[in-house]
């Protein structure tokens, strides 16, 4: 395999893996995520899965839940 990379084609990770960790009442459209064998997480739309993958380090996902749960995330609903 190639050098994952941010914005890569997600097909190029392959099929298998990928979870809904969350989805909500829009159709089934959600964000899905692998983690990958290095510790990084790749995120894609699922509506789109041969996208762009953004490419996450483990530390960066740490800190978005993290500020997620705290609230830090709170003015993107509003």
């Amino acid at each position: 395999m190639d050098p994952i990379y941010n914005g890569m084609p997600a097909k190029d990770l392959g099929a298998h893996g990928w979870h809904k960790p969350w989805s909500g009442t829009n159709g089934g459209n959600c964000v899905e995520a692998l983690k990958l064998t290095d510790g990084r997480v790749a995120l894609r739309q699922s509506s789109d899965p041969d996208g762009p993958a953004l490419i996450y380090t483990l530390h960066e996902i740490e800190t978005f839940i993290e500020g997620a749960k705290n609230g830090d995330a709170d003015f993107l609903l509003n």
